[in-house]
């Protein structure tokens, strides 16, 4: 690369082909032959480079809970990376990192008052069946090495949350995975719970196919049960009523960890700070990120009962009691978003807000129920999931086309997984924005019929 096309590469309004950044998750050929450009954004909307304004249907990624470039987060960020640009976390720490953990501790039920920082999703998940895997072996168990995950669940793209998932396209191409891995059925029936809203009244029984997997392999090698409260990346599967405490009450029975996936469903997205609590159930371990920090700066962590804790809090007071940790653990910057993300939370009470618009929301997306090719819609918190039906020999395509031509034709920002369309706005949108988003996803879904 000679100076001058460095410089080219530098100035974002020079011409650029688009070839170098392999996108994730992404028809790469698709979209650079017609980009979706993002240039900048502000609360419900983002704005293209010609300066055309999107309502985010979606929260970026299930992440942007507080709106888009929040004074209050900019600020924050800014005056941390001022002062404290980076601090190591291996055997230091700095007072935004003790009190981020302190105030997402608070936020969680019973007694899940430890925080282990990371930077991703995918990277909460990993730490999660670590600790659960080392936790036995402190405990002088090391036979529970197995981990049971779910069918349809997504837990991330680490070797440890694609083993555990069960999204079949995100584990197809890397071999065989982890060992000693095994899996739930999912939770989702069309027959019986068709355009549900909130928890379908069938499916708690789904949960006692884990007395079948115990008996097939013996609850003394089984160290950890991992499972979303709510199923969100498959298509937005809301858990049957009664199924995770059922769950709970199994893994008591045979000793199994039970973890919480709440990556997107913590921070407010069902209505209450994480879905344990809204389901009256205590994991052993929390997984977080996405909301944490409303999307703002990469941040993930686990939290962890405090018996599963001091566990491993034995041994001289100098040794490491858990070999494991990122170089990015618990970065100050990170740290300042989501203290003044927490802070917005709290003083616009947008977890209550969720709860409060929950029967409004539900409304607007099912008022889709009759449009062409719509086969099921589910709603819960403020999420919603519309089911397209699939185009011949072409599964995918009609969904696809409904996300491409929302951005370009319609305003509207959504996600897609085969052909659902998946709608989680930020909890800051209002109901009038609430119709609105209804109101073009019911153009689109007109428009590619």
């Amino acid at each position: 690369m000679t100076a001058q096309t460095s410089r080219a590469a530098n100035d974002l309004s020079a011409p650029n082909d688009l070839e170098a950044w392999w996108l994730p998750f992404t028809a790469n050929r698709s979209f650079k032959a017609r980009p979706r450009m993002i240039a900048r954004a502000k609360d419900m909307h983002y704005y293209t480079p010609e300066g055309r304004a999107v309502i985010d249907g979606a929260a970026g990624l299930w992440c942007c809970n507080a709106g888009h470039n929040r004074d209050e987060i900019t600020a924050a960020i800014q005056k941390q990376a001022a002062e404290l640009d980076y601090s190591p976390a291996f055997q230091f720490g700095h007072a935004a990192g003790f009190a981020t953990a302190s105030r997402i501790a608070q936020l969680a039920p019973g007694d899940l008052d430890h925080v282990f920082f990371c930077n991703s999703g995918s990277e909460a998940v990993d730490t999660a069946l670590k600790i659960a895997l080392a936790y036995w072996n402190v405990q002088g168990q090391g036979s529970r090495t197995r981990l049971i995950g779910r069918e349809r669940g997504y837990h991330g793209v680490g070797f440890g949350g694609i083993s555990v998932g069960g999204i079949v396209k995100n584990r197809q191409f890397f071999g065989s995975l982890l060992a000693g891995v095994d899996h739930l059925p999912h939770t989702y029936n069309r027959a019986e719970q068709a355009f549900s809203r909130g928890e379908p009244e069938w499916g708690a029984h789904l949960a006692d196919d884990l007395e079948r997997i115990v008996a097939l392999h013996d609850a003394s090698t089984i160290a950890a049960v991992i499972v979303e409260p709510m199923a969100g990346s498959t298509g937005v599967l809301p858990p049957p009523k009664g199924y995770l405490q059922r769950l709970r009450q199994i893994c008591d029975k045979y000793g199994i960890l039970l973890i919480f996936d709440e990556v997107i469903s913590g921070f407010g997205r069902l209505g209450t700070a994480f879905a344990a609590e809204r389901y009256g159930v205590i994991p052993d371990m929390i997984t977080f990120a996405k909301g944490v920090n409303s999307g703002t700066v990469p941040m993930g962590g686990v939290l962890v009962r405090k018996g599963i804790h001091d566990a491993f809090m034995k041994g001289p007071d100098n040794a490491i009691e858990l070999f494991h940790g990122y170089t990015y653990s618990g970065h100050p910057l990170a740290c300042a978003a989501a203290l003044a993300t927490q802070d917005i939370y709290r003083d616009e009470k947008l977890f209550e807000r969720a709860k409060t618009l929950e029967p409004v929301w539900a409304d607007a997306i099912h008022s889709l129920k009759g449009l062409p090719n719509v086969l099921d819609i589910r709603t819960i918190g403020l999420v919603g999931a519309i089911d397209l039906a699939s185009r011949p020999d072409a599964v995918g395509a009609r969904a696809f086309e409904a996300m491409d031509r929302g951005f370009h034709d319609h305003d509207v920002m959504m996600r897609i997984t085969g052909d659902t369309i998946a709608l989680s706005p930020p909890l800051i949108v209002s109901e009038d924005q609430i119709g609105e988003i209804a109101d073009k996803v019911g153009k689109v879904i007109r428009a590619v019929a």
